[in-house]
């Protein structure tokens, strides 16, 4: 569940965007009205804020300034700041791992399906053994690896910009130097240099959380895919275009609870 948090809370699946400001909107409306001497409708005049829901009031604590934020919070989540601050991060980094995760699934399922390297399932990979280091030694160094990460993220969250003081990362932290919790820079994490002014970049903030979500959802369907047809998506996709109109997803569930 921890993964749709802030996706329930800080906006839902919704995949259209609006930009428009009602404090702006309102200005202008009002000087429209003194300059023409007639007057305005705010209500009628200012377009909706779009939500997941067209027409829903959202809560007043989601109001729109977060990235893909469309009031979609049914349980109240949010509701108190410090939770939805939290909430927000730990949305972005699922969001990232989904996002790898989906990249990961379909590249190795592809290079396995079309032989070009003997591969497992990717939901066998798990159980794998590797010549140059045993499961309990993975386990560990990816606890360790992880572990240091994760801390250091969380620092970062609880004290930002603490972990880009000199001494906390090798002489490294030049290198690491983040833009804001949650968004690192640097030429390590930001090679491209791409929206180094992080207090303007709603827009690749919002194609990223967009993605993410989409992502997630991908990621839950590889899940059910696996477990009802024991085969990985490239297999179903291919199964599915062979014949379109009777290997679907209706088909395919029916059968297997049959």
């Amino acid at each position: 569940m921890s993964v749709f948090l802030r996706g329930g809370i800080a906006g839902g699946f919704h995949l259209r965007s609006r930009d428009s400001s009602a404090v702006i909107t309102k200005r202008r409306i009002s000087a429209v009205g003194a300059v023409t001497g007639r007057s305005v409708n705010p209500a009628a005049a200012i377009e909706q804020r779009a939500t997941w829901l067209p027409g829903l009031e959202p809560p007043p604590y989601l109001d729109g300034k977060l990235a893909g934020d469309y009031g979609f919070d049914p349980l109240g989540l949010g509701e108190d700041p410090k939770s939805l601050k939290w909430y927000v991060q730990a949305e972005l980094v699922h969001a990232r791992f989904a996002m790898l995760g989906v990249a990961g699934i379909l590249l190795t399922d592809l290079l396995r399906t079309t032989g070009i390297s003997n591969l497992p399932v990717w939901y066998e990979a798990g159980a794998t053994k590797f010549d140059f280091a045993s499961t309990k030694t993975l386990i560990v160094v990816q606890f360790l690896l992880m572990g240091f990460a994760e801390t250091k993220r969380y620092m970062d969250f609880v004290s930002p910009g603490s972990q880009a003081a000199e001494g906390t990362f090798f002489g490294l932290e030049a290198a690491l130097e983040g833009l804001e919790p949650g968004y690192p820079g640097g030429p390590l994490l930001n090679p491209l240099g791409l929206a180094k002014d992080i207090k303007n970049a709603n827009d690749w903030k919002l194609k990223e959380i967009k993605n993410g979500r989409l992502a997630m959802m991908a990621i839950l369907g590889f899940f059910v895919q696996a477990s009802v047809t024991h085969t990985g998506p490239i297999d179903n996709l291919v199964e599915h275009l062979s014949n379109p109109w009777h290997k679907t997803i209706i088909q395919t569930l029916f059968t297997s609870a049959s």
